[in-house]
């Protein structure tokens, strides 16, 4: 009898559309360096309605380079979530840093607006609000305060391409946006990310510090370069940047179906007690990257495992990064001083949710939860 194979939470959907973007590609001149990046990059931008975009090699690599460009500096702080990614703060550790968290709404799951401001120090250079699982933060609130306390707004938009807030798609807005390319994500490039900026000085010092600081000057010879300041190779290649053309033109369709996937589950559990679905607020259009249920009145781990048996591959997102020993160890955070992120996290389960799953896929995962 053969195995069951397992619904993962999320997958890549490549066709062949796909594959013979990336092929011709590999036949062209071109691997990395040439102009299918800097099409990529203007497809994206253009898309969320940014003047610029710079690609890299992975989220993380964006997030890293529009630290340094807005400027942070050792002892600088910088207020973000405790409920993201290990990538969002420790980039700024890279930097010499301190990420100071403030907690998280009950309901969206975003950062509080609410608490930020009282957080805010001499030291503060910044917020980095992320768009949790796809769905937009109170912007408004956040800009008010930044704008107050001349700080720099950097998105992590790492969940959230094709996601709206009232009205204007993520990457239009905040002095920078910071998009991932994972396989689990919207489209993909294989590995991949990108800054989204209006700001041309930005955009400048992004593209040099991803080739490693270097500047050509033409008119001392067609090899003459200079380092201006040390960078890095955070190069994407251009086969890369072809699959993500072409996935990009399938992104539409990517975030209804996930869409439609959400609309099933929260009819599935609606009269479900024990069950706590995602919210989309009225000034958000969510892009729908993950499906984070909170159990209550069941035990999560039983209720894990029984998923796994049924060849349902849930995960969790994520571990308040207050909790991970080495931030309790260097910033001397504890449990307990972020309430409302650890009490998520305990209850916290992500389903399933991503483009090619089948309605056989979605039913066996309701029925999974229905049957326990």
């Amino acid at each position: 009898m053969a195995k069951k194979s397992m619904i993962p939470y999320g997958h890549q959907w490549i066709d062949n559309e796909d594959i013979k973007a990336v092929t011709e590609v590999l036949k062209s001149d071109w691997l990395t360096q040439g102009p299918k990046i800097e099409e990529f990059e203007k497809a994206i931008a253009r898309y969320c309605g940014a003047k610029y975009g710079v690609a890299v090699s992975s989220g993380t690599a964006a997030l890293h380079l529009s630290y340094i460009v807005a400027g942070i500096k050792p002892g600088d702080e910088i207020i973000t979530t405790p409920l993201t990614f290990a990538a969002t703060a420790n980039m700024m550790i890279f930097c010499g840093a301190k990420p100071v968290f403030a907690d998280i709404e009950r309901d969206t799951l975003n950062i509080d607006p609410n608490l930020v401001e009282n957080l805010i120090t001499p030291k503060t250079k910044a917020i980095v609000p992320v768009d949790f699982a796809g769905h937009p933060c109170d912007y408004d609130q956040i800009f008010k305060i930044a704008k107050k306390y001349n700080l720099l707004v950097i998105e992590d938009a790492s969940h959230a391409l094709g996601a709206q807030y009232k009205g204007k798609r993520i990457g239009s807005f905040a002095d920078m946006t910071i998009l991932s390319f994972h396989p689990v994500k919207h489209i993909t490039t294989g590995e991949g990310g990108m800054v989204l900026t209006n700001n041309k000085d930005f955009y400048e010092k992004l593209k040099t510090l991803r080739h490693h600081g270097m500047i050509k000057k033409p008119e001392n010879g067609g090899w003459y370069c200079e380092m201006e300041y040390p960078g890095f190779n955070y190069r994407i290649t251009d086969f890369q940047c072809a699959l993500g053309l072409s996935q990009l033109k399938k992104i539409n369709k990517f975030i209804k179906k996930r869409k439609e996937i959400v609309e099933i589950y929260n009819e599935a559990f609606e009269n479900i007690k024990e069950i706590v679905v995602p919210v989309e607020k009225d000034y958000a259009k969510s892009a729908w990257h993950l499906y984070p249920i909170q159990v209550q009145g069941v035990d999560r781990r039983k209720m894990f495992e029984q998923l796994k048996k049924d060849g349902i591959g849930a995960q969790v997102h994520y571990l308040p990064l207050h909790l991970q020993p080495f931030y309790q160890e260097r910033f001397e955070y504890k449990k307990g001083d972020f309430p409302i992120a650890e009490k998520y996290y305990k209850k916290a389960i992500t389903l399933p949710l991503f483009p090619k799953m089948t309605n056989k896929d979605i039913q066996c995962v309701v029925e999974s939860l229905k049957k326990y």
